[in-house]
C-alpha cells in the first residue's frame, strides 16, 4: 500500500479539532468571517472524537486507497487514530508519536517536537495555531445541496512546505463544523478525510493517548524528508 509522509497525515489531523457544537449559529458569509468562526470554536473545544473515512487519491492510481476507524483529539497535541481498516494506530501523547502497523509488526516512533514546530500549520495540534496567520485564503465556494448546507474553503500555506501545497475544508455553514479535510501534496495527490458522529468535550483522559508497543514489534525511528523533498519515503502507510 502507498507509503505516505507523516507530515501529510498530521496536516489532515491538525484541522479536525475545529468543531462547532455548543455554540450559537452565525451569519458569517465571507471566507474570512468563516475562518474567524472556525477559530473561535476550535479555541472553545478541549477534546473531540469522531468516526472517519480516509482516502488516498493518487494521480496515477486507478482507484483510491481507503481507511476507516475512529479518531480522538485532546488539546496540547494529543491524538489517537484507531484504524479498523487497515489494522493500524497513530497515537500522540503530546511528546511521543507512535505509528503501529499490526500486520507488519512494526512501530514508527518520533518525538512530536520534531514534527510540530512553531509558526507552522501543525502548531494547531499544540493549541497555538491561528488559521489567518498560517494560511492564505484562496477561495470560498458554496456546495449546499439537499440536506447539506456546506461551504468549501481553499487555503494555501504562507510558508513553503514540502508535504502540502493546498488544503480545503468543507464546513457546515450553520455549526462551522469541519466535516471534511482534503490535503493536497505538491504532486497533486490528495489525502481526504471525512468525519461523522462527532462529539466534543467528552472528558478524554491523558492516559488514553499513551501507547505500549506490543512485544516482538520492530521499532523504527521515523525520518521526515528534507525540505523540498517529495513526500513519501519510509513512514506511515495507508
Amino acid at each position: 500500500m502507498k507509503t505516505l509522509s507523516l507530515l501529510s497525515l498530521l496536516l489532515t489531523m491538525a484541522w479536525v479539532l475545529i468543531p462547532g457544537f455548543g455554540h450559537p449559529a452565525s451569519t458569517a458569509t465571507t471566507g474570512q468571517e468563516i475562518l474567524n468562526e472556525i477559530q473561535k470554536r476550535y479555541e472553545g473545544t478541549n477534546d473531540f472524537e469522531a468516526n472517519f473515512v480516509q482516502e488516498y487519491i493518487g494521480k496515477v492510481m486507478k482507484r483510491p486507497q481507503r481507511g476507516e476507524g475512529k479518531v480522538y483529539f485532546k488539546k496540547k497535541g494529543m491524538m489517537r487514530w484507531d484504524y479498523r481498516v487497515p489494522d493500524q494506530k497513530l497515537i500522540s501523547n503530546g511528546q511521543t508519536l507512535w505509528f503501529y502497523q499490526a500486520e507488519d509488526k512494526q512501530a514508527f516512533v518520533s518525538e512530536v517536537s520534531k514534527v510540530i514546530r512553531e509558526k507552522t500549520p501543525l502548531a494547531f495540534l499544540s493549541g497555538q495555531g491561528e488559521l489567518a496567520k498560517d494560511f492564505e485564503l484562496l477561495s470560498l465556494n458554496d456546495v449546499s445541496s439537499g440536506k447539506e448546507n456546506n461551504a468549501v474553503i481553499e487555503l494555501g500555506p504562507k510558508e513553503a512546505n514540502s508535504g502540502l501545497s493546498k488544503l480545503t475544508l468543507t464546513v457546515d455553514k450553520k455549526s462551522f463544523l469541519v466535516v471534511q479535510a482534503d490535503v493536497f501534496d505538491p504532486l497533486g495527490n490528495v489525502t481526504r478525510t471525512r468525519f461523522s458522529d462527532m462529539k466534543t468535550n467528552v472528558g478524554l483522559q491523558n492516559s488514553f493517548f499513551n501507547f505500549t508497543i506490543p512485544p516482538g514489534t520492530e521499532i523504527l525511528k521515523f525520518q521526515e524528508p528534507a525540505a523540498g523533498a517529495a513526500p513519501g519515503g519510509k513512514g506511515p502507510r495507508k
